[in-house]
């Protein structure tokens, strides 16, 4: 017999049972009922009620699915995008958890993100992740020195930071003569972030976002925060030229390059693409991150080599930020479990859920007749 979940995707299911479930109250194991809560919360008619019910539901149960790497995708997304506090270190600890969100995390500009990343042992133990870390402008000194620290247990990094400078050379010098307009067009503007929450990806002054200064003290307590501000790659990009800000997004290092992806300037920000030392998991990352231009995203998928990465298409269709126009054609090379989870993806637009729910549908019943 089909499990209760499947019978409610499939519409079988009598009106009032669906209630009785938006309210916890199936007598089914504690795992199953999470999962068709999560499934209800997409539900106009029961969705309020189930997302209450979720909130409230019993702390050791959602601990047992959150560290369970067999637990739906659907169900660690809802965990992952609505968050209890008490339940985030196990589930990031959860190898269900691609790295990318971890890093996608470590960009937001929230204490609490970092704090919650930094008491995680995997976070720790991920280089990319760290990197991510060390370029947050929230960032305090304190934690900047957990991620140095932490860093300092990986063998140096020769590759690719520091081979194909040449190439590198040649590619800055190539892209600043094809964009020599659009350079002069932004030079001399202030440095600028563009900024998750602002609508349409408006762009807001770096020190906005730069740490805030310590309190003044006396004596040589104060010298790390001063010497964290002097050193921090923010500050030393907030005072370069938009010329030299391209040059360093194709020859800088990674921890530049995070934030040079976000800088307010479309061509500081589309240079980071160029540059030959960016990785796969790079791309991933700037796919998946909510505060950068339209034209990033653009860019990964003008290029061939980053769009045979099944895990960057899968990360661009649920990206709420990627124009409509380039999230379509993607979804049609999702395979059926992403399709589900993306159809439930509250936060991208309601069209690409619809053929997201569609194309599954049809999926489905094809290879059911």
């Amino acid at each position: 017999m089909p499990k209760m979940i499947e019978l409610m995707r499939q519409s079988a299911v009598p009106a009032n049972v669906m209630r009785s479930a938006a309210k916890g109250a199936l007598a089914l194991p504690p795992p199953e009922m999470i999962e068709i809560l999560v499934y209800l919360t997409s539900t106009p008619l029961f969705g309020d009620e189930a997302r209450l019910t979720l909130a409230g539901w019993d702390e050791a149960a959602c601990r047992q699915v959150c560290a369970n790497p067999e637990s739906p995708r659907e169900v660690i997304d809802y965990f992952l995008h609505n968050r209890r506090p008490r339940l985030m270190p196990t589930l990031l600890d959860n190898s269900a958890v691609e790295e990318t969100a971890l890093m996608e995390m470590a960009q937001e500009h929230s204490t609490e993100s970092v704090q919650l990343l930094l008491a995680t042992k995997r976070a720790k133990a991920s280089r990319a992740v760290l990197q991510a870390l060390g370029s947050n402008p929230v960032l305090l000194p304190s934690q900047a020195q957990q991620v140095k620290t932490a860093l300092q247990q990986f063998p140096q990094e020769i590759a690719p930071e520091t081979h194909d400078s040449h190439e590198a050379e040649q590619i800055a010098a190539q892209y600043s003569i094809e964009h020599a307009d659009e350079i002069a067009a932004d030079e001399g503007k202030d440095f600028q972030l563009v900024e998750e929450d602002e609508a349409g990806g408006t762009a807001v002054p770096a020190a906005s976002v730069a740490p805030a200064a310590a309190p003044a003290q006396t004596g040589a307590a104060t010298k790390p925060a001063v010497e964290h501000a002097r050193t921090s790659p923010l500050q030393k990009i907030s005072k370069m030229s938009v010329s030299e800000r391209v040059q360093l997004a194709i020859k800088g290092s990674r921890e530049e390059r995070y934030i040079l992806v976000r800088d307010g300037s479309k061509v500081v920000s589309s240079a980071v693409l160029e540059s030959p030392k960016v990785t796969e998991q790079d791309v991933e990352a700037f796919a998946a991150m909510k505060n950068v231009h339209e034209s990033v995203l653009r860019g990964i998928t003008g290029k061939r080599k980053y769009m045979k990465i099944y895990a960057v298409v899968r990360t661009l269709a649920n990206n709420p930020r990627c124009p409509l126009d380039v999230q379509l054609p993607l979804v049609k090379s999702l395979l059926n479990m992403d399709l589900r989870a993306l159809s439930m993806n509250k936060n991208v637009n309601d069209t690409i859920r619809k053929v997201a729910a569609k194309l599954f549908r049809e999926r489905t019943e094809k290879k059911q007749s």
